[in-house]
């Protein structure tokens, strides 16, 4: 069925968005732009494209940029392919539209930098009024057009004679306002044409109205495309180049080069580690002109142990031409540069030893994030990357040659309450607490098929602690049923064994998994009859208990289990109980610190009894 129109549809007729140009600009300046710089750089950006289209036409071409600023004015000077007055019209007084999406142009705009033709906007962050003098190359003996657009939105074109600019290009002149002089002093221009340009192909230099000379902006190539007598000069000039960035020495530095997209740059390793998860920012630039500094999409993220420099061809901006596109090409480059560091690290565990355990020494936790989930970089460098274990800081590979049974603990917290006395048992145990660790630990048989790797059971280490004799026990078992009475409250069996090292004198056996399973049967047993009551019932199992170990051989636990006082004996096991559980730097629960306080204070009183 046709749908009917009612006369107030047939009567609508179509309306022309009108623009603010003024609020265009604060939005710009406070949401797009990240500081007002930036309008140099669109200024060097619109200059190179320019060169860009001129050299399309003029391939032989000698061009340039000239940049002035005196204090009172900045100009920016192209020997590109400049406009006509219709092009004025066209791209410098219709916002959004740029000449790199006009018509034949638009299929060549893998050639410029920008995209957005709304960069010369960003002139009106420093200034009120921009003035464009431009002549063609494309139309022989075309006139001079003069453009000055104003912050209010008008803007003015008029021809004028070929003498006013005897050359095709184009002529940017901005009259900075006095709040603007930050950005606008010319050693401040100076300084942000180095910061942006310093890597453009073609040549730009810097007049700042004294009447000196003219100092060229970027008077070298890249680092990384010029030669070099030997291999051992171009690597210190790659570093040198990667401290001047960056800041720091690099531990060593990484060539990048990615013909595809045109990438070239370096990769500097960080000296000294970072913490987990921390993300440099790359500097990127795209064309020779940087278009960022905190470019961390660039790599993946496990490779926060180098930052990167790199230039591009085919990278494509954001709108602000400050981050990077996320696209496919993108994502395809990050999985090349990646592949890029691991030849790195490859090549450096086969031919320098040295270079790598430099590396792992900073940054061996990068290295096992990367390995968890990359086999070749397992098989290469598990062997070499520090563990901590009952035998020290050392390697796996060491670990496993006196250790064919390796046991792993889940946590910091129960390798540190157990260390000492897997230790002394001969039990080979590995704290699995750190990021990785326990991941890279069971994959070890994967590299070592001798070795065999389990979690650390509770159970499996008490099965390694020498019982007492029976005499020994039937002594001890008034004062152990006094023990398991008093921390019943923590559902703590208590057990007398011999183990060493003797200064222990108790250990107590509880995991974390078994602490969240008998908090959740008391939650389910306060909660009897409810529907919480029932879910939680339905999940309960024989909620496993903790266990105080206590050595026989230790003087005071001989000591305190002759105790025939009951609340002594209560006291000394509560107090027992509080130094293992402060031992294993587990968190304590309100009720295990008012223990040890209580506990503290009444072997203090009984004490003082005692003496008086």
């Amino acid at each position: 069925m046709p749908l009917r129109h009612n006369a107030a549809d047939q009567a609508a007729t179509d309306r022309t968005f009108q623009v603010d140009l003024r609020g265009l600009v604060d939005l710009l300046s406070h949401h797009l732009y990240s500081s007002p710089r930036v309008y140099l750089r669109e200024l060097l950006q619109n200059a190179v494209d320019a060169l860009t289209a001129r050299h399309a036409i003029e391939p032989r071409g000698d061009f340039g940029i000239r940049l002035y600023a005196d204090g009172t004015t900045v100009r920016v000077e192209d020997d590109g392919v400049g406009l006509t007055e219709a092009d004025v019209h066209t791209f410098l007084a219709t916002i959004g539209r740029s000449s790199k999406r006009a018509e034949q142009v638009a299929e060549q705009r893998a050639n410029f930098i920008g995209q957005f033709g709304i960069g010369l906007l960003s002139c009106f962050l420093v200034a009120d009024e921009i003035h464009v003098v431009s002549r063609s190359a494309r139309t022989p003996d075309a006139p001079a057009v003069e453009w000055r657009g104003r912050g209010d939105g008008s803007y003015t074109v008029r021809t004028l004679p070929a003498s006013a600019r005897p050359r095709p290009g184009t002529t940017v002149t901005l009259t900075p306002r006095a709040d603007a002089g930050e950005w606008t002093r010319p050693v401040q221009v100076h300084a942000l044409a180095r910061h942006f340009g310093s890597l453009l192909r073609h040549p730009v230099t810097f007049d700042d109205g004294s009447g000196g000379t003219s100092v060229p902006v970027n008077p070298e190539p890249a680092p990384w495309s010029r030669t070099y007598p030997t291999p051992g000069a171009r690597s210190r000039a790659l570093a040198a180049y990667g401290e001047e960035v960056f800041g720091f020495t690099p531990l060593d530095t990484i060539e990048l080069d990615l013909p595809a997209v045109g990438l070239k740059g370096i990769a500097c390793v960080l000296p000294e580690a970072v913490p987990a998860g921390r993300r440099h920012g790359h500097r990127v630039h795209v064309k020779g002109m940087l278009l960022s500094e905190q470019a961390e999409e660039i790599l993946p993220e496990w490779a926060f142990f180098v930052r990167c420099v790199v230039d591009a061809e085919s990278l494509r901006p954001t709108a602000s031409r400050e981050a990077l596109y996320e696209d496919d090409t993108l994502a395809a480059v990050r999985d090349a540069l990646a592949e890029r560091l691991r030849a790195w690290i490859a090549r450096a565990a086969a031919s320098d030893p040295e270079l790598l355990n430099r590396f792992l020494q900073a940054h061996h936790l990068a290295v096992k994030s990367l390995a968890v989930h990359d086999d070749e970089i397992l098989r290469m460098l598990l062997p070499w990357l520090p563990f901590e274990t009952t035998d020290g800081h050392c390697t796996l590979d060491e670990f496993a040659r006196t250790h064919r049974t390796v046991l792993v603990t889940s946590s910091v917290e129960e390798f540190r309450q157990v260390a000492a006395i897997a230790s002394a048992a001969g039990l080979g145990v590995v704290n699995g607490g750190y990021t990785y660790d326990r991941q890279l630990v069971h994959r070890l048989p994967e590299i070592r098929p001798e070795v065999s790797v389990a979690d650390l059971d509770p159970a499996t280490l008490t099965a390694h602690l020498d019982p007492v004799d029976r005499e020994t026990e039937l002594a001890a078992a008034a004062y152990l049923a006094q023990a398991r009475d008093a921390l019943a409250v923590f559902d703590c069996d208590v057990a007398l064994r011999t183990f060493q090292p003797a200064s222990a004198p108790a250990l107590l056996v509880d995991s974390r998994e078994a602490r969240h399973e008998r908090t959740r049967s008391q939650l389910a047993r306060e909660q009897e009859g409810g529907l919480w009551g029932d879910i939680l019932g339905a999940l309960r199992q024989e909620a496993p208990r903790a266990q105080l170990i206590l050595n026989q051989l230790n003087p005071l636990v001989r000591t305190a289990v002759t105790i025939d006082e009951p609340e002594l004996a209560r006291t000394s096991a509560e107090a027992l109980y509080g130094q293992a559980a402060m031992l294993s730097r587990r968190p304590l629960r309100p009720a295990e610190s008012s223990l040890i306080n209580r506990s503290f204070l009444d072997l203090l009183a009984h004490a003082l009894r005692k003496d008086s």
